[in-house]
This record gives structure tokens, sequence and C-alpha cells, in this order.
């Protein structure tokens, strides 16, 4: 048994060795947890859900989002995320779901809370950031896509089917 002194400033005890533990900025131990992220489904009818072709590795077409900065609500990077990655403003209209494989993202473990929203504008739809490419796809024409962002956009459009019977 491994006792760490934790973040509520009293002692956590872990099972095994200490590699579930990383070395802080301190140099205190504490538990290894995944990244937290953010990802939006930006649909509009009519015209699909909007995804952009990453610039950086892993490669291929994606749902705008990423890392949640230290001090930032999940919701405002998502907002923020969906701004540089698309040139669009938008409205969260729901959360989706939370999607936390170890093994969604081969850079590492990550945890994603995934959004829906509207663009306030879908005009204005211009690839930014990290991404090369930004548009509108048919829920029925996706190109395949990256991370775990296949699984997503089918619990989307299931939660879609529901809406319209």
């Amino acid at each position: 048994m491994l006792y760490v002194f934790n973040h509520h400033f009293s002692f956590q005890a872990f099972a095994g060795t200490d590699e579930k533990l990383d070395q802080g900025m301190t140099g205190t131990s504490h538990p290894r947890n995944p990244a937290p992220t953010v990802d939006v489904v930006i649909h509009a009818a009519g015209r699909g859900i909007v995804l952009v072709e990453r610039k950086n590795p892993p490669p291929g077409w994606a749902l705008p989002g990423g890392f949640v900065d230290y001090g930032e609500t999940c919701e405002a990077a998502a907002v923020r995320e969906a701004l540089e990655e698309t040139g669009l403003e938008v409205v969260l209209t729901g959360l989706l779901g939370v999607y936390s494989d170890p093994a969604r993202d081969p850079r590492g473990h990550t945890m994603s809370v995934v959004y829906t929203a509207q663009a306030l504008d879908p005009g204005r739809l211009k690839a930014g950031d990290d991404a090369g490419k930004a548009a509108f796809f048919a829920l029925d024409a996706l190109p395949p896509l990256a991370f775990d962002h296949g699984r997503i956009v089918r619990d989307f459009i299931a939660g879609l089917a529901r809406l319209r019977p």
C-alpha cells in the first residue's frame, strides 16, 4: 500500500506500486490522471456537422476540440476551441457525454467532455489554429474520423433519431 498526500490535505492510499504516480513540478508525488479535453459537435440543420482536418498528429478529420487550460471551465474551453479551430462563435446546446476510454487518443490517456452546439453564423466557417481545413459534412457522408470521434458522432446521430421518431 502506498500513501500519498492529496489536494484535500489528507493522505490517500493507493494499492500497488508507484507506477500510478507522477512527479509534479514541485517534486511531490501525485496520482496520474487523464488529461481533460473537450470536443464540440457543431450541428446545422440541412448542412450537417463541422469537422476539422488536423494539421498535427494524429492526422485525419475530427470534431473541433482540444485541451482544457488550467483555470478554465470545460464549457469555456469548448467555446474557445470551436472559435480557434473553426472561426465560429457557438452557443452550447447540450452535453452529449463524457468519453474516457484510455485508448481513445494515441498520444495518451485523455477524458473528453463532449458538447453539442450551434453556430451563431455558420457562414463564418474557416479553419484556424491547428486545423488545416474546416467544413460541414452531411451526417450520411462523413470521412473516416480520428480518435473515438466516430463513436461520438454515432451517439449524436442516435440522439437526433430519438428526437425525430
